[in-house]
């Protein structure tokens, strides 16, 4: 009697042991295997989440299937303790286990909302774009001026403590316009000290956080323009009309104002070398219109011809060489084409109406293409008042 209650108990443990390694196997499968997700979502963490609440949050957006084997999957791989408050993507078809480590692995969040203050040539203004999982492409869900009053999401937005910052400087921006930029940015702290000198801030993206130093900013903007000149002018190429790296970054500010077409930089740069080279003057608007402005925001109209007559620092048309500083802040393409320009034969350029330029070996030529410049505007003048 004994040993046919030891052989049944015996049988009930080993049928009981069978059942639970074909849970634990049945449970492994589905922590590894392919998720239910049809399509990428954006998944908060909110500070101090707890285990339960992230996965109740991950099976109301369906991207798993089963708190229970989640949360066991969880403590089994020792990192339900090691949860990263953030937004995080969670791709299509996405495991448990591939989930769990998207949530755990920590650094900078990977999807949702990202504020991006714009400092550009004519407008200073501020993004909040959110990503669409499903594109992987930022919308852009709130747009203000510097300066102006907040709409009321924005707040919502700058509550969320991990909200990703960048600051993104066009080319062609002034160190003031930068400078002011910067002071006008709600989201930076600190003071800016001094106006940077002309032309030593790098244009580009930089990733801050919110309570950043407008100071510090500045530094680095100012330490990523020095390499590039350095790196650059280390790889001139021979013969060109500069006396210090100073002399090439002045040249690509005035290339930088001179044309928005990547592919004409060189070539514009062609220009100014050779009428270096003659010699003759640069004869160049927009540095007339730095010394009238002095960097402080656009001028808004043409130029006069008592200023074109104007002996000044920065008259291109009465004054020979380069102007005495830059113009603006030129990037690296400007600098790059200041340093290694085309070789042509061009001395002139004229917009063509079509957003870039027709070049020219000889004044006539040259006056011809102005004549068409001109019948041009007085073409799209008059679209304009019929429109």
């Amino acid at each position: 009697m004994v040993r046919h209650v030891v052989a049944n108990a015996l049988t009930l443990m080993i049928v009981g042991l069978i059942g639970l390694a074909i849970i634990i196997s049945a449970g492994k499968r589905q922590f590894e295997g392919p998720g239910p997700l049809t399509q990428p979502v954006c998944f908060r963490v909110e500070p101090g989440a707890s285990l339960r609440v992230v996965s109740r949050g991950l099976a109301e957006q369906s991207a798993i299937k089963s708190e229970q084997v989640f949360r066991v999957g969880a403590q089994y791989s020792a990192r339900a303790d090691r949860l990263r408050f953030g937004s995080y993507l969670i791709p299509e078809a996405a495991s448990m286990d591939e989930i769990l480590d998207i949530l755990t692995r920590g650094g900078a969040s990977t999807c949702g909302s990202e504020i991006q203050y714009r400092i550009g040539v004519t407008r200073i203004d501020t993004l909040v774009r959110e990503l669409d999982p499903a594109t992987q492409r930022f919308a852009t869900v709130v747009q203000f001026d510097a300066g102006q009053e907040p709409p009321e999401d924005y707040a919502r937005f700058t509550a969320q403590s991990d909200m990703q910052y960048r600051v993104t400087v066009a080319e062609g921006a002034t160190s003031w316009q930068i400078w002011e930029g910067l002071r006008l940015a709600e989201f930076l702290e600190g003071e800016a000290g001094e106006v940077p000198p002309e032309g030593m801030l790098a244009p580009d993206s930089y990733s801050v956080t919110r309570g950043a130093s407008r100071e510090t900013l500045l530094a680095d903007m100012q330490s990523r323009q020095e390499a590039i000149l350095t790196q650059l002018w280390e790889t001139r190429a021979d013969g060109l009309p500069y006396q210090t790296p100073q002399d090439a970054l002045i040249m690509a500010s005035i290339v930088e104002k001179e044309t928005g077409v990547a592919d004409e930089r060189r070539q514009v740069a062609s220009v100014f070398v050779n009428r270096l080279a003659v010699p003759m003057r640069l004869q160049t608007d927009p540095t007339v219109i730095y010394g009238i402005t002095q960097g402080r925001g656009t001028l808004g109209r043409g130029l006069r011809r008592s200023e074109l007559d104007a002996v000044t620092p920065y008259n291109t048309y009465r004054i020979d060489g380069l102007p005495p500083t830059p113009i603006a802040n030129p990037g690296r393409a400007a600098i790059a084409a200041a340093l290694d320009p085309d070789d042509t034969p061009y001395l002139y350029f004229v917009a063509d109406g079509t957003g870039g330029h027709t070049f020219s070996t000889n004044l006539a030529d040259h006056n011809r293409a102005v004549a068409r410049w001109r019948e041009i505007e007085a073409e799209m003048r008059q679209q304009q008042q019929t429109d």
